[in-house]
C-alpha cells in the first residue's frame, strides 16, 4: 500500500539528492521557494519509508500568460520504485490540490529522460532544450489545469 502525504521541505531533500543530485552536497537540494506559504510537499510512503518526493510553488514563468501559475521542482522516486506507475499517482496528486486551490497552469523544468513520463501524463514541451550546469540537458514543460 502507498500513501501520498504532504511533507516538510526538509523531508524531500534526502530523496532529491540521491535521484536528481547524486554526489553532490545536500545544501544543493535546498530549492528557492521551499519554504513559501503557498508551496506544499508531497511525500510517497510505502508502508512508513518515504520513497518520493515532488515540491509545487506558486511561481510565474514569464513567458506565460495565465495568472496563476505554479512550477513542479523535485519530483523524485527512489530507483527500486519507479516504472510502477508511483510517479503518476505522484503528480496526480499535485494536480488535485493545484485545482482545489484555482491554479491555472502547472509548469517546470523536465530532465531529458523524464519527457516520455511527463508526455503520457499529458504535459507539453515549451521551447527548445536548455542545459542546466552540472545537472544536464531540460526542456520546459507545460500543463494547463482544469480548474
Amino acid at each position: 500500500m502507498h500513501l501520498i502525504k504532504q511533507i516538510s521541505a526538509q523531508e524531500t531533500y534526502v530523496i532529491r539528492q540521491s535521484i536528481l543530485r547524486k554526489g553532490k552536497p545536500i545544501n544543493t537540494c535546498i530549492f528557492d521557494g521551499d519554504l513559501e506559504e503557498n508551496t506544499f510537499h508531497l511525500g510517497l510512503f510505502c508502508k512508513s519509508e518515504l520513497i518520493g518526493v515532488a515540491s509545487f510553488m506558486n511561481n510565474k514563468f514569464h513567458l506565460f500568460s495565465e495568472d496563476k501559475q505554479y512550477q513542479l521542482r523535485g519530483m523524485a522516486i527512489l530507483k527500486n520504485f519507479q516504472h510502477q506507475g508511483l510517479g503518476k499517482r505522484l503528480i496526480q496528486e499535485g494536480e488535485n490540490i493545484l485545482n482545489e486551490r484555482k491554479a491555472d497552469l502547472l509548469w517546470f523544468n523536465a530532465r531529458e529522460v523524464a519527457l516520455e513520463f511527463y508526455k503520457s501524463n499529458g504535459y507539453l514541451i515549451f521551447g527548445d532544450a536548455f542545459n542546466i550546469p552540472d545537472i544536464g540537458v531540460h526542456y520546459v514543460m507545460t500543463k494547463k489545469l482544469t480548474s
